[in-house]
Order: C-alpha cells, then sequence, then structure tokens
C-alpha cells in the first residue's frame, strides 16, 4: 500500500514510517525540512516537502494514496486554539481528496478530557470545549457521508527514553523551577504507551480499520502522576512538592488545567478489534527512570 504520512519526521511519525516499510507499505512523508527530508530518505521513504498550512500539497499527497495516515500536529501550546483550527482544515482538506473512494484515513486525537474521573473507553465521544478546542474526531468522522474510511487513534503520553509526552514539559518546568510537583494528592493517573507500540497500532487501525472507529493506543491504564513527579524528582535531584490548585497555574503555566486531571483509559476493545497488543517495551516510569533528559 502507499501511504500518505503527514508528521512523518516526528517523534511518533519516524516510528510510524519505520513500522510501515517494515511492513512492506511505500511510504510517502511530508517533510518541511531538508534534514527531516533526508532522515525519510534514509529509511527508505518518498518526501513531499511541504507542511499541514500546504493545503492543495495534502490534498495532491492524499490523492496519489491508497491510504493516509495524519500524524502532524503543532504542539505550540501558546497558540492552541489556531493549532486546532489548522489541523481541522488539514483533515478537511485530505479527506476532500479521498470522497468517494473508501480508502483508509487515520486521523490522530488524543485520549484528553474524555471521561475524566473513570477509564475512558472507545464508546466515549469526544466533546470540544473553550479549553480543549481540538476536533480532529469531529472532523475526521464527518467524512463519513462521503465515502471516507476515517478512522481515529487515540494517544495518551508517548514515551521513549528521549521523549514523555507532555511530561517532557513538566521535566522542563521542573527543571526551571528547581521542584517537580503534582497538585492535591497526585493520585490521578495518566495513560501511557511507548512510541513503537503506538506506531505499531496506527500500521493495524491503517490495515484493519474500519469506518469510524476509535481506537485507543494505550498499554498502561493510568500512571498516577505524583509517580511521575516523584521520578522526575529523583532525575533532576530536586526537591518534589504539592501544589493546589490555585497554585497550579502559576507553577505549570499551560499545563496547569492538565496536571490535576484523572484521565484514565482502557484500550480493551482496540486490542480486542484489531489484534494489537503492547509489546513488553518499558513503560512510562522505567523510560522516565534512564530519561535522556536528565542527563547534564
Amino acid at each position: 500500500m502507499r501511504v500518505f504520512l503527514t508528521g512523518a519526521t516526528g517523534f511518533i511519525g519516524l516510528a510510524v514510517t519505520r513500522e510501515l516499510i517494515e511492513a512492506g507499505h511505500q511510504v510517502l512523508g511530508l517533510a518541511r525540512s531538508e534534514e527531516g527530508a533526508k532522515s525519510l530518505s534514509a529509511l527508505g521513504a518518498q518526501v513531499q516537502r511541504g507542511g499541514i498550512d500546504d493545503l492543495d500539497g495534502l490534498r495532491k499527497g492524499a490523492a496519489t494514496a491508497d491510504g493516509v495516515i495524519h500524524c502532524a500536529f503543532n504542539h505550540d501550546f501558546s497558540k492552541f486554539a489556531a493549532n486546532c483550527e489548522q489541523d481541522q482544515r488539514a483533515i478537511e482538506a485530505m479527506g476532500s481528496a479521498l470522497t468517494g473512494s473508501g480508502r483508509p484515513f487515520v486521523v490522530t486525537s488524543g485520549i484528553g478530557a474524555i471521561a475524566p474521573g473513570r477509564s475512558a473507553t472507545e464508546d466515549d465521544v469526544a466533546v470540544s470545549n473553550p479549553t480543549f478546542p481540538r476536533v480532529s474526531e469531529q472532523t475526521a468522522f464527518a467524512l463519513l457521508v462521503s465515502g471516507v474510511r476515517a478512522s481515529v487513534v487515540r494517544l495518551p503520553q508517548v514515551h521513549d527514553r528521549d521523549k514523555q509526552g507532555l511530561v517532557s514539559y513538566a521535566i522542563a518546568t521542573a527543571r526551571q523551577k528547581g521542584v517537580s510537583a503534582y497538585i492535591g494528592d497526585g493520585l490521578n493517573r495518566w495513560p501511557a504507551v511507548h512510541r513503537l507500540d503506538a506506531a505499531r497500532l496506527y500500521r493495524l487501525a491503517l490495515e484493519k480499520g474500519t469506518a469510524g472507529a476509535r481506537y485507543h493506543s494505550v498499554a498502561e491504564e493510568g500512571v498516577p502522576v505524583r509517580e511521575i513527579a516523584e521520578a522526575i524528582g529523583r532525575g533532576l535531584n530536586v526537591p518534589v512538592a504539592s501544589k493546589s490548585r490555585e497554585e497550579a497555574a502559576q507553577h505549570f503555566g499551560f499545563l496547569g488545567f492538565i496536571v490535576g486531571l484523572d484521565i484514565p483509559a482502557s484500550s480493551v476493545q482496540t486490542q480486542e478489534r484489531l489484534d494489537w497488543k503492547p509489546s513488553g517495551q518499558p513503560g512510562m516510569l522505567e523510560d522516565l527512570q534512564h530519561a535522556t533528559a536528565f542527563v547534564a
């Protein structure tokens, strides 16, 4: 299968590129920079230069492919709402090139606050709000009536020893503030997955996914945030402290509204439907124990 992949040079996208090629697929990867293009070529992928704001380029890439995986997202949280709008336009553009084709279109979303306080499942419907205005899922599923085989992969904190999703931002905050913090008792939980397991799920969703399906890329249902903060404290050799919700915004910045969320998630249905099993990669806390971010 010839696959058009956005975000192909990113933390997750490079792993997806490698996974697809090793499974015998051809990859046309979107790359903004010469360095990114070289990294894709080194893996055996073809390269389309451009970014997700180039809507004509996105339509062209999707039109020439047997399937599309959309991993790209601008993670500059200082303009999160604008980035969500950019993401929506990109999905609509690629979807327009797939109209009536029945070709698979795998779109990325986040676990987020879908069902705070309990374990979210694939049956839970994402609802946007002013705090979290991302509408990746809603935009993807609006394409179903146009004959696009759209499905969604929901990501938790994706990690390896080099990066750990939003936890990487928490590490940077702890280094800057000289303290690793959590909110309240810190027993709220974040789901997690190793990036190699996430990459394999993207491939399976492309190959076997069904229209309108939501897939949870979750290996660990919920890692207590206090344990994450303690691991960061050990790694940076800084104290660990609880912050009140009132103190969260000042201490954590844009992370303030997220750090206190209890957002565990299940992947039972995903594992059954796609025969996807986390493959014994290190867990979040194990990767934090050996994180390169702690190396001076």
